[in-house]
């Protein structure tokens, strides 16, 4: 049969966490000749990533916050101006499906979506399954989920759940196939620091304390990389310089996909993104979850990759110079340790993600044969007969 161009949207909140998925996701169905249309709001069209062709539409979208309902007032009703602007698009892009990815933005696209009959789809980056796409998940047509387990999920709805991965930037996922980079007892150990887009202050204050406090063989090794916030970033130099540890700072690195292949550990957040690109690449890492990220998501995120020996957790309560430097010193104890770590990280990447989730969204929409009909008439409007006959199937 010959390949038929559709329309899709893809609805995502105002995070990296949600936006980067979409992105990757948009590009695969780009390349595989369709088009695709991104609603955000003003905050997720300023997340740096996003596609040259990828056309943004930016929808108000309300929060439902609060135990008193008289504040979801102004919430309900940007929510309902954002499903009227939806409903406009759709009549005008016609998609054959609506991709959530979570995300208040992506609430009233879904209502749109589903008041008109267009098949949805959820994709859940996280291992709790979130606020949004908990409200929709009961009426969506499919839920693809990063992570075999999902809290919070009703077991009545497992027979729509696709296990598929998260989807990675193709930089990144690019380094999967490349070794883990060559660490010996007398070179260099290489370390990443991140903390999210900001940075995290608990980060700057804990970590140069706790690789002072490394044993020399491994301290006089090592060589740091790590993102702050703007204010931290001259205290953090300062820490550095007082314990005579090399360290390269930032607010912001653009080339974050070269700076972790060349890491031999990882230090920062738990959050989606993070833990699909290191168990993408295969980097070992120490992980911190956020203590309010909603539902303890990002420490639900860390099971599986400290399960199969990829990662080790500590929670922020426990985050101490003492503790990091302790389960440092045990990752590293002999060169073999931290590459094991990171084969283990490895094997709980999912490098087919984004192609199994693009299959997923075109599984949905239009049977293939209306579509047939729908390029072919109107080829055949402009060509004859013979246009209709070529498009379609023996």
């Amino acid at each position: 049969m010959t390949a038929v161009s559709r329309h899709f949207v893809l609805a995502a909140g105002g995070t990296g966490g949600h936006l980067i998925p979409a992105f990757v996701l948009a590009e695969e169905l780009e390349r595989r000749g369709h088009h695709v249309a991104l609603i955000t709001d003003a905050r997720g069209a300023q997340i740096p990533g996003k596609p040259a062709g990828l056309t943004a539409h930016v929808l108000p979208a309300g929060r439902l916050q609060g135990k008193n309902p008289l504040s979801w007032i102004k919430g309900v009703r940007a929510i309902m101006e954002g499903r009227r602007m939806a409903l406009r698009l759709f009549e005008s892009f016609e998609p054959s499906c609506v991709v959530g990815f979570g995300g208040y933005p992506a609430f009233p696209a879904l209502m749109a979506a589903q008041s008109a009959g267009i098949p949805t789809i959820i994709h859940e980056q996280n291992a709790v399954l979130g606020r949004v796409n908990r409200f929709l998940a009961g009426k969506v047509n499919a839920i693809a989920t990063a992570y075999s387990h999902i809290d919070r999920l009703a077991p009545k709805l497992e027979e729509k759940v696709h296990l598929v991965g998260n989807p990675v930037r193709a930089d990144v996922l690019g380094l999967r196939e490349k070794p883990y980079p060559a660490f010996t007892e007398d070179g260099l150990l290489r370390v990443l620091v991140t903390g999210g887009s900001q940075g995290a202050r608990v980060l700057s204050e804990v970590v140069p304390d706790g690789l002072a406090m490394l044993q020399p063989a491994l301290r006089e090794r090592l060589q740091v990389t790590q993102q702050c916030r703007a204010e931290d970033i001259e205290a953090v130099r300062a820490r550095y310089a007082g314990h005579d540890i090399p360290a390269e700072l930032g607010t912001y690195f653009e080339d974050m996909a070269n700076r972790l292949a060349d890491a031999h550990l990882f230090i920062g957040r738990a959050g989606a993104s993070t833990v699909s690109e290191l168990t993408a690449v295969g980097r070992p890492a120490i992980l911190i979850p956020l203590p309010i990220a909603t539902d303890d998501h990002q420490a639900a995120n860390c099971r599986d990759i400290v399960e199969a020996g990829g990662a080790r957790a500590i929670r922020q309560e426990r985050f101490t110079a003492v503790e990091l430097a302790k389960q440092i010193q045990a990752m590293a104890q002999n060169p073999g340790s931290l590459a094991n770590a990171a084969h283990a990280a490895w094997n709980c990447g999912y490098p087919n993600a984004v192609a199994d989730l693009a299959d997923l969204v075109e599984s949905f929409g239009a049977a293939p044969m209306m579509d047939v009909i729908r390029v072919g008439g109107s080829a055949q409007a402009h060509q004859g007969k013979e246009a209709l006959a070529m498009e379609t199937p023996e």
